[in-house]
């Protein structure tokens, strides 16, 4: 039905830098808030950043001034750019969307996670 997938994880240097990607595909009407969590090891599963429709964002303290997200609407995808990366950055990152399908119907879509590993 709708499916969400991430990519752009991988190990990097304290101080250095990605870019996550998540890209939304299936039976979309329209995608309206998308979020970034993350979930390190022996950790709950915390939210990172959020976007709305119109493109107001907001960031957890812990990332604040570090990430930026962003969306491609035409592309239904969204974005998570991390920048001055800490070691406690380090965990698997997920995308969250709440989408509204050709059907009508609003859920809430999970992506699969992306290992983010940053190393000091």
């Amino acid at each position: 039905q709708v499916q969400l997938v991430e990519s752009g994880g991988g190990l990097v240097q304290a101080g250095g830098s990605l870019r996550l990607s998540c890209v939304a595909s299936g039976s979309i009407l329209s995608i309206n808030t998308m979020r970034w969590y993350r979930q390190a090891p022996g950790k709950q599963r915390e939210w990172v950043a959020v976007i709305t429709s119109g493109g107001s964002t907001n960031y957890a303290d812990s990332v604040k001034g570090r990430f930026t997200i962003s969306r491609e609407n035409a592309k239904n995808t969204v974005y998570l750019q991390m920048n001055s990366l800490k070691a406690e950055d380090t965990a698997v990152y997920y995308c969250n969307a709440d989408v509204r399908a050709t059907t009508r119907a609003t859920l809430s879509s999970w992506g699969q996670g992306t290992q983010v590993t940053v190393s000091s």
